[in-house]
């Protein structure tokens, strides 16, 4: 008995909880007003507004969006200790699981994804019609000393 107990035990602290019941990627969604627009992340991976990626939990990213007609927009995702987390943290720490922490701040499994929904408001359109620049038109001012005209009789 005393060993089955201890065995649950081990297993208990090796099993990194915020691994198990987080899992390492979390689904990121983005969205852009207006829709359609191309997100291109710095971890190789791209979608179309509105949209869902899983992305590895530890991996913190920028995203580029991207659509015709408007100026690009950069979005900086960061990683950082959510709520469940740390639950899964603490749980490693009561069950004695030294190793599961570990395990959990390996894999990223204690963190979130922020901003999350990821969203761009895309500004009024650039101004795509370029139409031909019309030259300055000035008077015609002659150079130089005018002449005296005199009446002709």
């Amino acid at each position: 008995m005393i060993r089955i107990f201890a065995s649950l035990l081990l297993a208990g602290g090796l099993a990194a909880c915020g691994t198990v019941t987080r899992g390492t990627e979390e689904q990121v969604s983005f969205h852009s007003s207006p829709d359609g627009a191309k997100a291109q992340t710095t971890i190789g991976l791209a979608c179309v507004t509105p949209c869902t990626m899983d992305i590895p939990r530890k991996k913190a990213f920028q995203v580029t969006m991207t659509k015709e007609g408007y100026e690009p927009q950069t979005v900086d995702v960061k990683t950082k200790v959510s709520g469940g987390g740390a639950a899964g943290v603490a749980g490693n720490v009561l069950l004695g699981g030294v190793i599961g922490v570990g395990v959990d701040m390996a894999t990223g499994a204690a963190l979130n994804h922020e901003p999350n929904p990821v969203f761009v408001d895309f500004e009024a359109p650039q101004n795509t019609s370029k139409s031909p620049e019309q030259p300055e038109v000035k008077p015609y001012q002659p150079k130089g000393p005018q002449p005296l005209r005199t009446p002709v009789s």
